[in-house]
This record gives C-alpha cells, sequence and structure tokens, in this order.
C-alpha cells in the first residue's frame, strides 16, 4: 500500500534500491530525509564510483550498503524505492515483493502526493524536446511551472512548492512509467510522441516495452486528454486503450478524420478546433534542425494550448525554440566544418533522422556503440544509399560490429579500424572530411563501454572539438 501522505513515511524505514550518478537518486534521498524516514541506500556501485553522489549527501543521517544488495535488507524495509535502471525483474524486488513490502519509483511517489494535474510525456524519441517546448511557453505566463522527470530532474524536488493550479510537465520513460502501472496511474495530459524498436536489451520482447509505455494512456479518465501522433500507427492504437478525449498532432496529408489537434499541412502549420480551422503559422517559421526535431516543437506547442497557454506565446516559442543540448545541438564551427552533437541518437532511426537534417551538405558520421538488442538492417540500407555521406567514423563496441556486418563491403565508409576513445573519433573524422562538411556525433547504440553515459559521450564529443581550435 502507497503511503497516504509525506508525513506517513516519518519514521519508517525506507530503502533506496540504486542511488546512480545522474541526480535522480539524490532527490528521493534528500526528499525521504526531510520527510523524516529512516534511509538506507544500497547500490552494487562502490563508494568510490559514487563519490560525487556520496559526497552531495554527505551531511544527510543515511546508511549505505555500497557494492552489493542484501536480501535482508529487502525483507526489513517498510518501503523499497528504485532506481529507474533497475529492472523489475530483480530478485531483490522478488524478496521485497514475497515479504509484503511496497516497491515503488520517485514517479510512483510524485503522482501519489502532487496537488495538481500533472502532464506526462513519453515516447522512443522526441520526448526531451516536446517537454522543454512545453515548459518554455508555459512559462512565458506561469514562471513557477515545473519541468521535470527524465529530462534530468527528480519531480520529488519540486513537491513543495507545487500548488493546485501549478502546471507540472513531467518526461516519463518506460522505466518510470513502469512505477505507475502497478497502482493505475496515469497523467493528466498524457502526450505519445512515437514508438520504435529500443531498449531491447532490458524488455524482454518488443511488445513488452510497448506495454510500459501504454500506461501513459491506460488509467485515464473521461476528463482527462490525451495527445497522440496522427502520423504513427501507434497514436491509433493508443487512441483505444484510453478513456480520455483524444487530441492529435504530427504531419498529415489530410486531416478530415481528425476533429482537434496541431498539424502539418503542406507548408502550414494548421490548427482545427471542433469550431473552426486555423492556419496557426507557416511550417517554416518553426525553428528546428530537421523536420523530426520540428515535429516535436509541434507536440510540445500541442501540449501547452490544451494546458492553456495563449496562442501568442506558442507562436513566439515555435519561432524563437534554441533546442536542447545533445539533439543536434551545432557545436560550432572549425575550418569550414560544422560540427554537431546528437548523442541522444540511441536508435538507428535517430541516425536516419540526422543524416535528413543536412540534405545538401556532405556529413562525416560517427556512429557505434553499445548494443540494445536493435536490429541495424534498415540504418545500414540507408547509410548505403545516403548521397550525403562522405565516411564513418566508428567507435568501438558491441553494436558498432552489427552495424558493419548489416553494411558489408562499401568504400571507404566502414573501411576504417573503430577508435576507443572520442578524440580519436574527431580526429579521423577530420582527416577525412572537407571544407562545408557537417562533422556529425549520431551513434544509433548505447554509449556504456566506453562512456559513462551518452551524456559523458557529448561532453567528451565537445571537448575533442574544442581541442582543435
Amino acid at each position: 500500500m502507497l503511503p497516504s501522505s509525506p508525513a506517513a513515511v516519518r519514521g519508517k524505514r525506507v530503502l533506496v534500491m540504486g542511488l546512480g550518478t545522474k541526480g535522480g537518486g539524490l532527490e528521493v534521498v534528500k526528499w525521504l530525509v526531510h520527510q523524516g524516514a529512516h534511509v538506507v541506500v544500497t547500490d552494487q556501485e562502490s563508494d568510490v564510483e559514487l563519490q560525487a553522489s556520496l559526497a552531495e549527501l554527505r551531511d544527510l543521517p543515511v546508511t549505505y550498503i555500497l557494492g552489493q544488495h542484501r536480501p535482508d535488507d529487502f525483507r526489513s524495509a517498510d518501503l523499497v524505492v528504485r532506481n529507474p535502471a533497475v529492472p523489475l525483474e530483480s530478485p531483490f524486488l522478488k524478496i521485497a515483493a514475497e515479504s509484503g513490502i511496497p516497491v515503488v519509483m520517485d514517479s510512483t511517489l510524485f503522482f501519489q502526493f502532487c496537488p495538481a494535474p500533472i502532464a506526462g510525456v513519453t515516447g522512443t524519441r522526441g520526448k526531451s524536446t516536446t517537454v522543454a517546448v512545453a515548459g518554455e511557453i508555459l512559462r512565458r505566463a506561469r514562471p513557477e511551472t515545473v519541468i521535470a522527470g527524465n529530462i534530468g530532474r527528480s519531480p520529488l524536488a519540486d513537491l513543495e512548492r507545487i500548488r493546485p493550479d501549478t502546471p507540472v510537465v513531467l518526461e516519463l520513460s518506460s522505466w518510470q512509467l513502469e512505477g505507475l502501472e502497478p497502482f493505475g496511474m496515469s497523467p493528466h495530459w498524457a502526450l505519445l510522441t512515437c514508438i520504435l524498436p529500443d531498449h531491447l536489451n532490458r524488455y524482454p520482447s518488443f511488445e513488452a516495452y510497448v506495454a510500459a509505455k501504454e500506461t501513459i494512456v491506460t488509467h485515464q479518465r473521461a476528463d482527462d486528454v490525451a495527445i497522440l501522433p496522427a502520423d504513427d500507427p501507434w497514436g491509433q492504437k493508443f487512441a483505444k486503450k484510453t478513456a480520455a478525449r483524444v487530441v492529435w498532432f504530427g504531419v498529415a496529408e489530410q486531416t478530415d478524420e481528425y476533429t482537434t489537434g496541431l498539424f502539418r499541412v503542406g507548408n502550414s502549420v494548421l490548427r482545427r478546433t471542433p469550431e473552426l480551422d486555423e492556419l496557426f503559422l507557416p511550417w517554416e517559421d518553426l525553428c528546428g534542425v530537421g523536420e523530426h526535431s520540428k515535429r516535436n516543437l509541434l507536440a510540445g506547442a500541442l501540449l501547452a494550448l490544451e494546458m492553456g497557454a495563449s496562442p501568442t506565446d506558442v507562436r513566439e516559442v515555435l519561432r524563437t525554440f534554441r533546442g536542447l543540448p545533445n539533439r543536434l545541438e551545432i557545436i560550432g564551427a572549425v575550418s569550414g566544418r560544422t560540427f554537431v552533437n546528437d548523442t541522444a541518437a540511441t536508435i538507428p532511426e535517430a541516425v536516419i533522422a540526422a543524416l535528413n537534417a543536412f540534405p545538401t551538405q556532405r556529413v562525416v558520421l560517427i556512429a557505434g556503440g553499445t548494443d540494445k538488442n536493435l536490429d541495424f538492417r534498415s540504418l545500414a540500407g540507408a547509410l548505403q544509399s545516403a548521397d550525403n555521406l562522405r565516411a564513418i567514423v566508428f567507435l568501438e563496441g558491441s553494436a558498432t560490429e552489427k552495424i558493419r556486418s548489416a553494411l558489408g563491403n562499401i568504400p571507404l565508409r566502414n573501411e576504417s579500424p573503430a577508435v576507443r576513445t572520442m578524440s580519436a573519433a574527431v580526429e579521423q573524422a577530420w582527416t577525412v572530411s572537407r571544407p562545408g562538411d557537417v562533422i556529425l556525433l549520431s551513434p544509433g547504440a548505447a554509449s556504456f563501454e566506453l562512456f559513462r553515459d551518452e551524456f559523458d559521450r557529448g561532453d567528451q564529443f565537445r571537448a575533442a572539438v574544442h581541442a582543435l581550435g
């Protein structure tokens, strides 16, 4: 059973499973300590690997069990809070369940205690940009708007300042949605960007991955809103799973079947309501590198409109939004080469979209890394037929071998040895590039064999570029 209020955890023994290094676990621990819980942190990483996180918690009364998980800790806790990186199949979570101990996540606790209606955004690609766009629009009229979740901030950090009318927008990964499903929770506004194969190293099947995503809509009520993609077949499938009112966004040849939404039709953005159709603004006015980036802006704009934002604020942000780091982020130009950081592209389809974002420039692609049990044949086909691809520089990793195998023998593009460092990758890309080229880091794979995470990979790319001059 969930705690009925934050005060209900006072004096309870709460086991936090997975402190991590990205900040989410930190905020959970801080919040629990602030509520008066007796907090025990268990993590399989050592104190050396977690030193930055531990330093931030040094003054708090927390017990640490590091380098291992102990079965008895899961039997004796009053509540277990698991990090999203911990798989559902963990035998230690099974011990807690068999002992009758509730297992929750920070997303569970936030949904339980948040006094305001919540907007949630999920999908395989575009979540962060969609959330950031909606947040920037809403903050124009409501500076207190809360933006949190998988975008890099635990929502528990903001819980105390939220009032019943505070706009709240969360990015929700499939893992965070796992924390909502057992308790029948879905957000009031639920937005799906798209569904593509991903995290198949974590889920037993693509169907299981989709089932986790479906939680965004399956527990909605009739007075809720589902914001779904008209140009993705999963939009129609999710529409059948929700009791909520459905509105639509996307790139559509025709919009007659949709009564409400925001669409690209030809060279215009059309806003459709049951009362009228409105030419909202020209498509070319939207900021963003690549058509997929502009589509994400469309999704964020519709979410903001549904949450009460003014059309004037929406149009202004669509015209001026600068984008997020690590997502087709233009680092700068050196000797006529433009360097672009797309390290958040961790699936094959994201690399294809990134290449398509530069149709008039030759691209030297830095790709490869850790496999997530994905199929790279579509990427190989796109690389083989890409007229704008000058060369590929590969980072070492299990995914790299699959990509190279799928590519077969094509001249220049896959004949160089894979490299182990980002500086070596940038140096090799520089060597084969020419003035006017784009040097694009868009790996299409995870990062863990060579880097701490994808953001560390992006940081090392920036550093290597800046070292050039």
